[in-house]
């Protein structure tokens, strides 16, 4: 498995005074000089934490992949295709979240996130669907034209280490095997940390996972450059 690395929380310190620091940009280099396979980093509608300007000079300055998480915003939309990053997920957004609370409902939106993607498709990026893992969603995002999921591991998480993890865990293991008979190449991500990964590599096939709080998280007492080491090492 490859470990893709979300900087965004680097910019939620940045701005919470203002001012240049820390630099996303420079937290990207250092993961990928320890590690990361690809920098992910969500353009919120709202531009909470990363901008508009984070994303461009990333385009220019990364030497991995850069991955553009998204809503179905043509502003964004318009964003990724000038600056067409190697891949971008497509996820849900609502303005009064924390955080994404759960996968894009593709199947109840089939038409839309068909139209949505498909200019980024005929423009060369892959496109990833960040989708919870069931086999309604499945099916849908297979039919979309989109060459990866993203398997929301929210669940999984919460429920790891009470007796509710194996159903959640199951989950996963079965949506990835389903996914991956229809032709997807297969993600995860969020909420993972050091310890709840482990369980990853019981799924066959996975490529990516996709993990940020965490290890920006264990950075403010070891350093960024150990906490993308050490969980690159966990996955491997």
């Amino acid at each position: 498995m490859l470990l893709g690395v979300n900087i965004d929380h680097v910019a939620t310190l940045r701005n919470a005074r203002g001012g240049w620091e820390p630099d996303p940009v420079i937290a990207a280099d250092i993961c990928e000089k320890n590690g990361a396979s690809s920098i992910t980093t969500h353009l919120r509608e709202d531009r909470r934490h990363i901008k508009d300007e984070d994303v461009y000079a990333l385009t220019k300055t990364i030497n991995t992949r850069l991955n553009l998480e998204m809503a179905m915003a043509e502003d964004i939309q318009k964003i990724a295709l000038e600056i067409k990053p190697y891949s971008i997920c497509l996820v849900p957004e609502k303005r009064q979240e924390v955080t994404t609370e759960g996968g894009l409902d593709v199947a109840g939106q089939f038409e839309q996130v068909t139209d949505f993607i498909k200019p980024l498709l005929e423009a060369g990026i892959i496109v990833s669907l960040f989708i919870d893992p069931t086999e309604q969603q499945v099916k849908a995002a297979a039919k979309t034209g989109a060459q990866f999921i993203e398997m929301h591991t929210g669940s999984y998480s919460e429920a790891f280490g009470t007796e509710n993890e194996n159903c959640e865990f199951l989950k996963l293991k079965d949506s990835a095997k389903l996914a991956q008979s229809l032709g997807l190449k297969v993600n995860a991500g969020h909420g993972l940390n050091y310890v709840n990964v482990q369980r990853m590599h019981e799924i066959p096939g996975l490529v990516e996972l996709n993990i940020g709080h965490s290890i920006i998280s264990r950075a403010v007492f070891t350093g960024l450059a150990e906490a993308v080491s050490h969980m690159n090492e966990l996955i491997k």
